[in-house]
């Protein structure tokens, strides 16, 4: 429906403000993702997602022709991992749930890393005893056959911000 509409710049920007942040009620230890979004007034929900920890919605809006609420869960997400041996779990002793998950997320998704980069996995900083050769071939491989592009964040803080612009910038895109 949204998609039908050619909607004026001002328009575009009230439905972007709009904009709710789903996080998997499943979700644990992300005081820090919602305490930034409290400071910074980002709406959230709490919500069950079945595929993935952080999604969006956009509530009904009488004056844009919108109905009812409309949800992107489906269409677009974000899976976080804390910290490399979060993922290396995932890898090793869930592969095939993990691998499940990712198969039946949406086409739009990306993997979110917390505290860790790309040179961590390099030089084996990390608890997991993972072996860093196989942790580098699984990253790229589910990078590609998942179609799931890696961001690290090395400080956990900006995490909250990139949910939001990611979302964000997404939602514009599907506008124009």
């Amino acid at each position: 429906m949204i998609d039908k509409y050619k909607y004026s710049d001002k328009e575009m920007d009230e439905i972007v403000k709009s904009m709710v942040i789903l996080w998997d009620s499943r979700e644990q230890k992300n005081n820090h993702i919602l305490d930034v979004f409290e400071k910074n007034n980002i709406t959230y929900q709490k919500k069950a997602l079945e595929r993935c920890d952080y999604s969006f919605y956009i509530p009904a809006n009488d004056s844009l022709n919108i109905p009812r609420a409309l949800f992107f869960d489906k269409e677009i997400a974000i899976e976080r991992k804390a910290n490399l041996d979060e993922l290396a779990n995932n890898w090793t002793k869930e592969r095939d749930r993990f691998e499940k998950e990712m198969c039946l997320a949406p086409k739009t998704k990306v993997l979110l890393i917390e505290n860790s980069n790309y040179e961590d996995i390099v030089n084996g900083n990390y608890r997991s005893q993972y072996n860093k050769k196989a942790f580098l071939a699984t990253l790229h491989t589910f990078w590609f056959r998942y179609n799931m592009p890696v961001f690290f964040m090395p400080d956990k803080n900006t995490s909250a911000l990139f949910i939001k612009k990611y979302f964000e910038y997404y939602l514009k895109e599907f506008l124009r």
